[in-house]
């Protein structure tokens, strides 16, 4: 493993900031409607610091941090949780890291949420796919109003009444 998975911390922040950027740019995202314009892009440690939220980070091996991804409350919506700013940086890519940190959030969100709801770019196809080995299933429309109304495609994954704990 070059890699390691842990909470965030606040002098993460600027870094995790940057990574998200660097791939919303990579991607043709930069403008208003995706988290290029979010006013909390860059306040992850204030901002995942309330119950049933948290942002967890990739690091390598040098220490440096290669990636992030977080889960947040809808507070609209009971037992339904968003993936949210899951990005790695291009590095990264292929080494695993974005497994790791995928199966870190969703064992915390299947812990605190009947459902995941996440929403992305149409041109974000290997992210589409990634997201759909992990058994989220597409969906037509927003679940709730995110303030990202450039991301056009959108997913939810559900784990049944049975498991969850609400």
């Amino acid at each position: 493993m070059d890699y390691r998975i842990r909470e965030l911390k606040p002098e993460d922040n600027r870094r995790i900031e940057y990574i998200i950027r660097t791939c919303l740019v990579e991607f043709g995202a930069d403008h208003a409607g995706t988290a290029w314009a979010d006013p909390d892009l860059g306040r992850f440690s204030e901002v995942y610091n309330e119950e049933g939220s948290q942002y967890w980070v990739a690091e390598n091996v040098r220490g440096e941090v290669i990636g992030g991804v977080g889960i947040g409350r809808i507070d609209s919506v009971a037992g339904v949780c968003e993936l949210q700013k899951m990005y790695c940086l291009p590095e990264a890519r292929g080494t695993g890291a974005a497994h790791a940190l995928m199966k870190t959030a969703l064992a915390y969100a299947r812990k605190h949420y009947c459902w995941c709801y996440l929403e992305t770019l149409e041109n974000m196809v290997a992210a589409q796919k990634f997201y759909e080995k992990y058994g989220f299933r597409r969906i037509a429309e927003p679940l709730v109003e995110t303030g990202h109304y450039a991301c056009d495609v959108r997913y939810s994954k559900e784990w049944g009444t049975e498991t969850c704990l609400r």
